[in-house]
Parts: structure tokens; sequence; C-alpha cells
């Protein structure tokens, strides 16, 4: 394990977290690139959300709803934070996961929206020299 205190970390380390932290830091200035980038622009794609109306799968149907929710003026980031993540790879170096706490707030016309302590998992695969996230599932805490 890369992420082990006093483990050396893997060489791709520092590229999978940037590609991480990425998916959830576009939104700070609503650039979609950053986001579309950080993702596998195909049908694997899948998010897994805490409840099952927001599930999404294949690439698409994430960009339809990007588009609906992020850009609507009525959203706004007010911050996140990532905590205790954890990331492995595969023997061959082609795919890693990952695994986080991870606060995530925002507002829908001035209100605020988000998770708190949401547990955030995630798997990536190298496509061309680039860590793209093909799967990831959120669930929150109970109790």
């Amino acid at each position: 394990m890369a992420t082990e205190p006093g483990a050396e970390r893997h060489p791709q380390w520092e590229r999978v977290e940037a590609v991480i932290r990425s998916s959830i830091a576009w939104a700070d200035d609503k650039d979609l690139a950053l986001l579309y980038d950080s993702l596998v622009p195909d049908a694997r794609l899948f998010l897994f959300h805490p409840d099952d109306e927001s599930t999404i799968a294949g690439f698409p149907a994430f960009q339809e709803m990007a588009e609906r929710v992020f850009l609507n003026p009525a959203f706004r980031a007010t911050g996140f934070c990532i905590r205790e993540l954890r990331i492995d790879f595969s023997q061959a170096g082609d795919v890693a996961w990952f695994s986080a706490r991870l606060d995530d707030h925002g507002e829908w016309d001035g209100r605020p929206i988000g998770w708190e302590n949401a547990r955030w998992t995630g798997v990536l695969v190298q496509q061309a020299g680039q860590w793209k996230i093909i799967q990831m599932h959120f669930s929150l805490p109970t109790g």
C-alpha cells in the first residue's frame, strides 16, 4: 500500500491524486474541461450515488447532468476537503483505486447544500498515458 506511513509511494501516486482532486476542484471555477478530462469519456463511466435517482451510467448521461445542474446559475461551490485518501495500484500499474472521506459544500439559490464526511471510492484506468476515473461510489454515514 503506497499510502501507509513510512511506505514508499507508487511513482504515479501524485498523478492519480491530481485527477481525483480535479474531479471535485473543477467546481470552484466551473471548469468543465478540467472535470471532463478527469473522467473516462465513454459508456464505461459509472457513478453510484447515495440515492438511486442520482446514479449515473455513461459519460453522455454524466455530461448532461453536469451541465444541467452544476452550470446552473443557482449552483455555487463553496469548498471541499478530501481526507484519509488511500490509493493503491494494480501490479501492472495501469489501474488504481482509491478511498477517502469527502466534505463537499455548495449553495443552491444561496442555501447550503452538500455532503459531510461522505465515503468516496473509485477506480482509475490509465489510457494513452493519462489517468481517468472510470467508476466512483459515494455513500453517506448513518446514525
